[in-house]
């Protein structure tokens, strides 16, 4: 920054900058906000960060090279210049001191550093380790800059720190990641600086946006007429239109009562509150839009949110840069083109500016020697290597657990291996704002043996689903039950590739079981199976000795059509009604056809005076086959076709005997599981195998 000679410009330059001045009559709060921030942080642990141990830290920590002398004089003077340009605006967060003491510059307290784990080579990973990692403290005073700035391995050895200490961690990772990150001081809502997100919908209750699908526009198309359409209908419509109306508008003024209830209170330090995140400029690891990071949440933000109430100041590892734009509406206007001298005053200018133009090129030696002279780069970081050990970054969680308030949810997270379950994360919804009547729970596992990956369990019906990765020895996808106790509403869905019949879904409740097949070279796609009461005295089935046989009534079988053989020997459906001894066919319908052809047998099974069996008869079958040949009208073919039934009816009621054992020792083996849960350790973590 050039200093100002003539007063004019140093008026006009002042007015450009009134937008970014802070008034003076709010100064007198400041005596008032220890109190107001000893409430935001009853909940956070005090921790004594004088009694930290420093006599083992490098001698980098504790003392300044020439150069860093040489950076603090430049800082110095820059900012004497700073204030004699923008008198009214607040301090740059320029050199405060490390944990030695000593005072340090905050370029040099980034340590750009790429950890040897996947996660954290992308942004997202980065963020939300860091917000895992570390616990938040608040400022001592959320409208004054904090006194000192420890270094990140300091920060990470203790786990906590404030927003400050969470913004440099995240921007030396993000760095190292190859981002464009930099270090943001500015001013945000109390929501963001306090980490309140208890009027914020959870993420995982987020409902992803729907795309729209564009349709195509023809330039010829056919006219359609409209239907002719009953006078009396459109008015009975238009009148249940007006009462679903009157009905919206009275929910819409109750959400309008409750919305003001929810409201929070006009915070008396809104703009006032300083904070610190994370700016991400496009370009570079193909990021297609600027964005911010809130490091306290993880959560990316547009740099048009309306949390972010300002911009003071910017830095990297290379340099330091003073916002000079005018900030009345938040960041929302705001340019973010750093090479741009007007809106960005830099510190230590970029040594391609000190180059000179190709029309002074041929100056004296004298003038270049100068100007390199003015040239000064900014020294190697002081701070040691960051070291995450593994141990370290699959325990995230300094306390083990995290909790996070969201409105109406509550959502906890787990380390692996810390619950005994594989439990390591579970979201809970309730009904109410008071979070007191709970409706749903979610939890996540891993490391389960038995591969169960999620469960959700709705409270208010009692209805619990279980979600399996691949691997399940029952090849179980999905179990929806309210108890493991047999017959009480079941529903389990398989992965049917890995199946030798193709089951998809298996329904079954007390009196019926529902088969869903896919990709079957029969095309079966649906088996119904209706039971009846049970008798005393039945044989036993499955594994379960206290569960007898219930009483097959009916199997119904639905067919997806068969292109290979013509549709009047196709069948579509067929019902075994076993009480009855009733076989019913259905067949499909030809394209030009609207009458399917039927086929029924009633009491097939009949005995003469001798004793002998009867199959078929003119009174036991009754068809109608209005489409089919000759061939289907032949007697004998329907003979036939009876006792190719006869033999499939009794390969199906074994095939539902099969299926009802399988639901048994499902349920078994379930319980087992639950009952004797194991974890999973990768062969090569070693740690965790010991």
């Amino acid at each position: 920054m050039e200093v100002l000679e003539e007063t004019e410009e140093v008026e006009q330059t002042a007015e450009d900058l009134n937008s970014l001045n802070i008034s003076d009559s709010l100064q007198d709060v400041e005596t008032e906000v220890p109190e107001e921030e000893d409430s935001v942080s009853s909940n956070v642990p005090v921790f004594d960060w004088s009694s930290i141990d420093t006599s083992h830290l490098p001698s980098s920590y504790k003392t300044n090279s020439r150069q860093e002398k040489k950076l603090l004089h430049i800082a110095d003077h820059f900012f004497q210049q700073y204030t004699h340009v923008c008198p009214d605006r607040k301090p740059l967060f320029l050199h405060p001191v490390n944990e030695c003491g000593v005072e340090k510059f905050v370029s040099t307290t980034l340590r750009p550093t790429l950890l040897p784990y996947p996660e954290l080579y992308h942004w997202s990973g980065c963020a939300s380790f860091v917000s895992n990692y570390l616990t938040m403290e608040p400022l001592k005073c959320p409208i004054t800059l904090p006194s000192s700035l420890y270094s990140p391995t300091t920060i990470l050895k203790y786990q906590r720190g404030n927003c400050f200490d969470f913004t440099v961690l995240l921007c030396s990772l993000l760095i190292g990641a190859g981002y464009d990150a930099y270090c943001v001081h500015g001013y945000a809502s109390q929501e963001i600086c306090a980490l309140d997100q208890t009027q914020d919908l959870c993420p995982l209750l987020r409902k992803p946006q729907e795309v729209p699908v564009m349709k195509k526009s023809r330039k010829y198309r056919v006219k359609i007429l409209a239907e002719p359409q009953s006078k009396f209908e459109l008015q009975q419509k238009a009148k249940k239109k007006e009462e679903a109306e009157d009905v919206q508008k009275k929910e819409e003024e109750e959400e309008v009562v409750t919305e003001v209830q929810e409201k929070p209170k006009r915070d008396p330090l809104h703009g006032l509150r300083v904070h610190a995140w994370v700016l991400v400029l496009s370009g570079k690891r193909k990021v297609p839009e600027t964005f911010f990071i809130n490091p306290f949440t993880g959560n990316s933000h547009n740099t048009t949110d309306d949390c972010f109430l300002g911009i003071e100041s910017i830095w990297n590892h290379k340099n330091y840069w003073v916002n000079m734009q005018d900030c009345r509406k938040g960041c929302k206007d705001l340019s973010f083109d750093l090479s741009d001298a007007i809106r960005w005053e830099i510190m230590l200018p970029e040594s391609n500016k000190l180059l000179t133009e190709s029309s002074e090129r041929h100056m004296d030696d004298v003038k270049e020697n100068e100007e390199r002279d003015m040239t000064f780069e900014m020294p190697l970081s002081w701070v040691a290597r960051i070291n995450v050990s593994c141990k370290e970054f699959e325990n995230q969680y300094s306390q083990g657990r995290k909790v996070i308030l969201y409105k109406q949810a509550k959502l906890e997270k787990w380390a692996p291996y810390v619950n005994g379950d594989g439990l390591v994360e579970r979201l809970t919804v309730y009904t109410d704002l008071d979070c007191t009547e709970v409706a749903e729970v979610t939890e996540w596992f891993k490391n389960r043996e038995d591969m169960l990956d999620m469960r959700e369990t709705n409270k208010q019906t009692q209805l619990t689903t279980d979600y399996f990765k691949p691997g399940h020895p029952l090849l179980l996808k999905a179990h929806t039950y309210t108890s493991l106790e047999p017959e009480t509403g079941h529903t389990m869905e398989f992965y049917h590739k890995a199946r030798a019949d193709d089951l998809r879904k298996r329904v079954e409740t007390a009196t019926e079981m529902t088969e869903y097949f896919v990709g079957r070279e029969d095309f079966l796609h649906i088996r119904h199976v209706e039971f009846g009461e049970r008798e005393n005295g039945m044989d036993m089935a499955g594994t379960r000795p206290d569960v007898h046989l219930r009483p097959i009534v009916q199997i119904k079988e639905c067919f997806h059509r068969n292109p290979e053989k013509p549709a009047d020997e196709d069948v579509e459906e067929r019902i075994f009604m076993i009480e009855d001894d009733n076989i019913q066919l259905t067949y499909h319908l030809e394209d030009h056809d609207t009458i399917a052809s039927k086929v029924a047998f009633f009491r097939a099974i009949q005995r003469d005076r001798k004793g002998e069996e009867i199959f078929l008869t003119r009174d036991t079958c009754v068809k109608y086959q209005p489409w089919s040949s000759e061939k289907h009208k032949n007697v004998l073919h329907l003979y036939k076709l009876l006792w190719d039934l006869r033999k499939e009816q009794k390969e199906l009621k074994h095939q539902v005997r099969e299926s009802e054992a399988e639901v048994l020792n499902v349920l078994k083996v379930r319980e087992d599981e639950e009952a004797n849960i194991k974890l999973t350790v990768s062969m090569y973590n070693a740690a965790k195998r010991e």
